[in-house]
């Protein structure tokens, strides 16, 4: 049974760098269009059921924004 995984974005720290979008295998995040209270336009865990639970998101992310819950 493959891995399962909750990716979450805390939007207000999140700078959109988008360095989770790029580095996500299956392709879970996309750009949110409205933008935080920092003006920054943040990821958006649009495709959370594709998560895989691998991590990636969590280890690339420089302000520790993205959180991944294995289910």
């Amino acid at each position: 049974m493959a891995n399962k995984g909750k990716p979450v974005i805390d939007r207000e720290r999140c700078k959109g760098c988008h360095l989770c979008v790029r580095s996500c295998p299956t392709k879970v995040f996309d750009v949110d269009e409205t933008p935080n209270s920092w003006g920054y336009y943040p990821a958006l865990p649009a495709r959370a059921e594709a998560c895989i639970a691998c991590g990636n998101c969590y280890l690339v992310c420089p302000d520790v924004a993205a959180t991944v819950y294995k289910l």
